[in-house]
């Protein structure tokens, strides 16, 4: 998991500069320590070298929490939120929605539903990879009101049904194992 390595790497980077955390998370670090300048660019280039970025612009920051709020929501839970996503990016950053979304908007130019869609038609992908699921069980599993529904947003978004994106999958496997 991609979240995990991040950790650790940040958790890294901290302990060899000699510096104590109470928390680190994703898009979130919380040091005993106050910093210099200095120490702010040594982890800020250490951070770099390990592909991460150090934020510190705090709209910046707020946008990567989103994210990450979405992206662990629908690719690391293995059940969404009862309540609608807007209800629990809210609550979850302790921001009016309507704020959050105009952020989002001006800042990433999409909207955090377009990137909420998106990130579930690619969880849709994995499930049908996965081959462990019905469509009417991944459908259920991510809060479509029916399968007409997820079909019609996939094939919106990736230009194909579910079942041609399956029967790919398949065409390559008998490929490779053709070979």
């Amino acid at each position: 998991m991609v979240s995990i390595r991040c950790k650790m790497v940040v958790k890294e980077v901290l302990m060899k500069l000699g510096l104590h955390y109470v928390i680190v998370n994703l898009g979130e670090v919380e040091i005993l320590e106050d910093i210099t300048n200095e120490q702010r660019q040594q982890i800020k280039i250490a951070l770099l070298k390990s592909g991460l970025e150090l934020m510190d612009d705090k709209k910046a920051v707020l946008i990567e929490k989103i994210k990450n709020i979405i992206v662990e929501m629908i690719h690391y839970t293995d059940e969404l939120p009862k309540t609608n996503f807007s209800e629990y990016i809210s609550e979850k950053l302790n921001y009016d929605y309507t704020h959050l979304s105009n952020l989002f908007s001006e800042t990433e130019g999409t909207t955090i539903e377009h990137f909420i869609i998106i990130h579930k038609i690619e969880r849709v992908k994995e499930l049908i990879i996965y081959d462990e699921l019905t469509l009417t069980e991944i459908a259920w599993k991510l809060h479509y009101s029916s399968v007409a529904h997820l079909s019609n947003q996939f094939k919106k978004i990736t230009g194909l049904t579910p079942s041609f994106f399956k029967s790919l999958k398949g065409k390559k496997r008998d490929t490779l194992e053709n070979m």
